[in-house]
Parts: structure tokens; C-alpha cells; sequence
């Protein structure tokens, strides 16, 4: 089934305006020709097929606009040679000077509209007709209405360009601000991912520990078994609390400094009693101002704590570890070192883990590095700019 063509931006379908002005040429021609203003007396029925030739050239104009515009010269010296009434050069090739130019073949109707006006121009001088008179009303009328066709039609073709630019902008703009929302859907869901990794992560840990040891002692010593059950609780109470502030973050991105509390430097003691719960020694050092640092530095440095005690915890079989929290100048230093079996594999068995520090520290500006300590065991350690850039 053919495929129709599109309509113009008024709405008017292109087949039907091209058939309108090439029926309007026609009769144009063809009532200058009938009038015979030289009284020639050669306005014959040829004269007249001309005037439907012009007519039916237009009907092509969009989709041959050079082949149309030089028939249409072509045209009109072939009409004038057999000596018809003058129609003049204008009528006969407006419609084609326009298409020309608004189809941006401006250089094809720039010469033809020279083309048309010297030649005419010569001609009336050939005929006897005054130079002067010729080169003050008759040649500049016809370039006037060259020129006009020629500059309507250009400007016709720079509004359709500039209308398809702004388009094509618009489409970009559009396809911009979806991929910028699914950035930021992304990144939202990587820290969620990241938060919870982190708070539960933490917390099964303590309870699946705890719940070996309470595993073990029942039917041998009943007081230790209580007292593993007992820090399930607390670790599962923990975990709880975390998860609801993490959660109530997420809901709240403007949440004060009590809110924050909960996840941040103020809170890390808390994190080293639960590793000392665990049976890991755990030797906390504060040297910095939690009133010097932005509640997002506090808040991932809480998290990197938090992960390296965990893993510290789940796989390295470390009986002490120690964490140190300094400024050092304009940024905050912390370090996470224990004295387990060392080796990036064994403490990060999940693949999630430091990979998630990293993150983490690197969005804020900061770095990170996890390895093996110089004298065994394994170092995290990261530096986070203490106040974040505005």
C-alpha cells in the first residue's frame, strides 16, 4: 500500500497546494497572453500550451526544483523565440525561482535570475526599446521580483531548518534528561544496595556467629548459651535500629544531625563493642572532631568501620583489631587493622565488601586501599575529604 505523503505544517497536504499553484501559473499566463498588451496579434492556441507547460512544471517543483527551474528558463526563451505576446520574466519563473530557493539550491537560482534579467534586458534594448528606460524600469522591476522569489523562498528554508534544529535539540533534551534520571536511578539503587549491604550484612554476621557459640554450648553450659542468645538479641535489636535509621535516611535527604547520629563517627564505639562481643579484641582511637567533618564523610566512614570489623569478624580469624580515626590536614584518615590471616580473598568473600568501601569513599572524593598489613594481618585504610566541595 503506498505510503501517503506528509502534509505541510499547516496541515495542507503538499499534492494539493502544488496542484492549486499550477493552476493558478496556467491561468496567470494564459490571461497575459489573452490581453496581448503589444497588440502582437500572435496569441495563438501554441501560445497557450506554453502556459499549460508553465503550469504543469510547478506540479514537479518539490521533487525535481533544478530540473524545473531550467525548463522553465529554457521555456521562456523557447516561447519568446516564436515571437508570442510578451508575458514578461518574472510571472513565468516565480514559482520556480522560489522552489529553487527554498529546496536551498540558492546558487541554481541566483544564476538563473541573472540569467533571465541580462537577457531580457538585452533584448528590449535589441527591440529599439531606450537604455535608459530599459535599465531604470524594466530591469530593475525584474530583478526586484527575481530577488523577492529568491529571498522569500530561502527564508521559507531557513525556517524550516531552524524549526528542525530546535526539533532535533528538543529530542536531545529529552533523551538527556531520561538518561540523567536513569543515572540517578541507578546510582540511588547502588546506595541503597551499598546501606543495606552494610547494616545487614554487619549484623547477620554477629547473630550466625553468636548462634554457633550458643549452638555449641547448649547441654554443656547452659550460662554461656544465655549469654550467646542474649547478644543475638542485642546484635538482632541492632541491626533493627540501624536498618530503620538507614531507612528513614533514605526518605529523608535533608535529616538533622539527630537522625545521623545513629550512622556516624559518634557511633563507632557501639561498632567496636559488638566485635569485642565476638570475641575480637578491639582497640578504637578517636583523634578527630566529629564537629569537623560533613555528615556524609561521617557517614561512610561509619560504613568503611563497620565493613572492615565485619569482615574482620566473618573471615579473618583475628584475634585483635585496632581502628584509628585522624584528621590529617583537610582530610579524614581511617584505618581498620587486625591481625588475622591477611589477603584480600579471605576478607572480601562475597566480592561485594570493598568493592562497596570503594565506592563509597571514591564518590565523596576519597580513596581507598585494602591489603595486606607489613607485619601480617590486613589493612583497610581511606581518606575522605573532611568537608565535602559546594
Amino acid at each position: 500500500m503506498p505510503r501517503a505523503k506528509p502534509a505541510s505544517p499547516d496541515g495542507v497536504d503538499p499534492r494539493v497546494v502544488d496542484a492549486v499553484l499550477a493552476v493558478a501559473m496556467a491561468l496567470a499566463v494564459a490571461v497575459v497572453i489573452a490581453a496581448d498588451l503589444e497588440r502582437t496579434g500572435r496569441a495563438v492556441p501554441a501560445a497557450y500550451l506554453f502556459a499549460a507547460g508553465f503550469g504543469v512544471l510547478v506540479l514537479a517543483r518539490r521533487r525535481a526544483p533544478r530540473v524545473v527551474l531550467w525548463l522553465t528558463v529554457l521555456g521562456i526563451f523557447a516561447y519568446y523565440t516564436f515571437g508570442f505576446p510578451p508575458i514578461g520574466i518574472a510571472l513565468p519563473a516565480i514559482a520556480a525561482l522560489y522552489s529553487a530557493a527554498e529546496r536551498s539550491h540558492l546558487r541554481s537560482a541566483a544564476i538563473a535570475g541573472v540569467v533571465l534579467t541580462a537577457v531580457a534586458a538585452y533584448a528590449r534594448i535589441e527591440e529599439g526599446l531606450p537604455t535608459a528606460y530599459v535599465a531604470s524600469y524594466e530591469f530593475l522591476t525584474n530583478v526586484a521580483l527575481v530577488a523577492a522569489a529568491i529571498a522569500f523562498g530561502y527564508s521559507v528554508h531557513l525556517r524550516r531548518e531552524a524549526r528542525s534544529q530546535q526539533e532535533r535539540l528538543n529530542a536531545l533534551t529529552v533523551l538527556e534528561q531520561e538518561l540523567a534520571a536513569e543515572n540517578r536511578v541507578n546510582t540511588e539503587r547502588m546506595r541503597i544496595a551499598r546501606d543495606m549491604h552494610d547494616v545487614v550484612g554487619h549484623g547477620m554476621s554477629v547473630i550466625v556467629l553468636h548462634g554457633n557459640v550458643a549452638a555449641e554450648a547448649i547441654g554443656h553450659d547452659e550460662a554461656a548459651a544465655a549469654r550467646a542468645v542474649q547478644r543475638i538479641r542485642d546484635a538482632a535489636a541492632t541491626t533493627m535500629r540501624d536498618l530503620r535509621a538507614t531507612v528513614k535516611l533514605l526518605r529523608t535527604p535533608g535529616a538533622g544531625a539527630d537522625e545521623r547520629e545513629a550512622v556516624g563517627l559518634s557511633a563507632l564505639p557501639n561498632l567496636c563493642r559488638v566485635a569485642r562481643d565476638a570475641g575480637v579484641v578491639a582497640e578504637l582511637r578517636m583523634d578527630a572532631d566529629p564537629e569537623r567533618v560533613d555528615g556524609a564523610v561521617s557517614a561512610a566512614a561509619y560504613r568503611v568501620v563497620q565493613e572492615a570489623l565485619t569482615n574482620v569478624i566473618r573471615h579473618a580469624d583475628a584475634a585483635c583489631v585496632r581502628v584509628r580515626v585522624r584528621m590529617a590536614g583537610d582530610e579524614l584518615e581511617v584505618e581498620v587493622a587486625d591481625d588475622g590471616r591477611g589477603s584480600v580473598a579471605a576478607q572480601d568473600r562475597d566480592g561485594h565488601g570493598i568493592a562497596g568501601m570503594t565506592e563509597r569513599v571514591t564518590l565523596l572524593g576519597g580513596t581507598l586501599s585494602a591489603r595486606n598489613g607489613t607485619a601480617g594481618g590486613f589493612v583497610v585504610r581511606a581518606r575522605i575529604p573532611a568537608r565535602l566541595r559546594t
